[in-house]
């Protein structure tokens, strides 16, 4: 079953080597003034992390503001009497999950357009 499966992992793994190597490479001959390969990868590798850093950052703050909603809609469903009490509480613990959602945006905008290490 698993007979030729290492010829085609191996044929895999060239072609995402290929293709992977070759958009900066082609990258690095249109940037005007002749900048370095680095400076392509450097800023590929700003780009992806910019990406990471706001998704993971939204998947958290999602995963934070759904876990306050359950536990809120338990609360309520066990006692109703309180139902003002949690409702203050889960909205305060939402803004704080969706603060870290903030501030990973920040930090992305700030790899991508004020990142210090860019023009060198």
């Amino acid at each position: 079953m698993f007979r030729n499966s290492g010829k085609k992992v191996s044929a895999l793994l060239t072609v995402l080597v290929v293709l992977f190597l070759a958009a900066p490479a082609f990258a690095a001959e249109a940037i005007p003034g002749g900048e370095s390969l680095a400076k392509v990868y450097f800023a590929i590798g700003a780009m992806i992390a910019a990406g990471l850093a706001i998704g993971i950052g939204a998947v958290g703050a999602g995963l934070g503001i759904g876990n306050a909603a359950s536990g809120a809609c338990q609360a309520v469903g066990r006692n109703p009497g309180v139902q003002g009490k949690i409702l203050m509480t889960m909205l305060v613990g939402m803004a704080m999950a969706e603060s870290i959602a903030i501030y990973c945006l920040v930090v992305s905008l700030v790899i991508l357009f004020a990142n210090p290490f860019l023009p060198l």
